[in-house]
């Protein structure tokens, strides 16, 4: 499967409405309209009336517009809820999944409600326990992304992470390799040093070496960074073309494993070149 570009994915609070409306002009791939950590108890229903104001609005673009919803178990999350599906983003992202039960509220909710996705925070401990069941989900369901939670993860696991986020890189692992099983996409957790810019690329460079597709972010400053980082280079670019190339030529029509610039290359890697290019924006 082709994935859409999800290179950098902007949290905005919803109660900010000169934050949502420069998230209009970011080059961000998505925007995450927060109703959520972003917003104060007090600021709630406000921000949840902005938000549905900015999704009718529009303007955005080309950009993925997404709605962080409170939990259902929180004052704010039935209010959050209805107010997105009365607005339709692209997908709600609901926090605080630590089994495959805790979907179902939300999937009954979203049922027949004109193909509004459902994303998946993971930032639980026992998330990680129960993170491939959770994936799974996608089979009957509108479930179609994980976002790594890797505050509330390491909060709880009494975690220090670091730049490099020894401690977490099991689960972040896990967290791939369960979206990757069903095909899910997945995205990376924050990244908190406004202006740590050589931390911030290579936490980046690390979550593209683990296969995430994008990274979430919390400041517009973060976006150019992050898009470079998960943006395939030139050279990638060009071995990506030229594998591509090679399997369209007729006298190869049916084979399934060539010889390209050197290196002996598969029908694997014909769709890793697809999904390469598709990364660069070239698909």
């Amino acid at each position: 499967m082709i994935p859409r570009r999800r290179r950098s994915a902007l949290y905005v609070p919803a109660a900010n409405a000169r934050a949502v409306d420069k998230a209009r002009t970011l080059p961000c791939d998505v925007v995450i309209l927060d109703l959520e950590d972003a917003v104060a108890p007090e600021a709630k229903a406000q921000a949840r009336e902005q938000a549905v104001a900015a999704l009718r609005a529009g303007g955005f673009g080309a950009r993925e517009v997404v709605l962080r919803v409170n939990g259902l178990e929180t004052p704010w999350g039935a209010d959050d809820l209805d107010a997105a599906i009365a607005a339709a983003p692209a997908a709600v992202l609901v926090p605080k999944i630590a089994r495959r039960a805790d979907l179902a509220a939300y999937e009954r909710r979203l049922a027949g409600q004109g193909g509004i996705a459902l994303w998946a925070m993971i930032e639980t401990a026992r998330s990680i326990f129960h993170v491939e069941e959770i994936a799974a989900a996608a089979a009957d369901g509108p479930l179609a992304a994980l976002v790594v939670g890797s505050n509330d993860l390491a909060k709880e696991a009494c975690f220090d992470p670091g730049v490099d986020r020894q401690p977490l890189l099991g689960a972040l692992g896990l967290v791939v390799l369960a979206a990757r099983a069903h095909e899910l996409a997945v995205l990376d957790g924050v990244f908190n040093a406004l202006d740590d810019r050589e931390g911030l690329v290579a936490q980046c460079a690390q979550g593209r070496a683990f296969g995430f597709d994008g990274k979430t972010l919390i400041h517009p400053a973060q976006v150019e960074p992050c898009n470079a980082a998960f943006t395939p280079d030139a050279a990638a670019i060009e071995a990506a073309q030229r594998i591509i190339a090679a399997f369209a030529a007729p006298e190869n029509a049916g084979r399934g494993a060539l010889r390209v610039a050197g290196q002996m290359v598969e029908r694997l890697h014909l769709a890793q070149a697809r999904r390469t290019l598709a990364m660069a924006g070239l698909d």
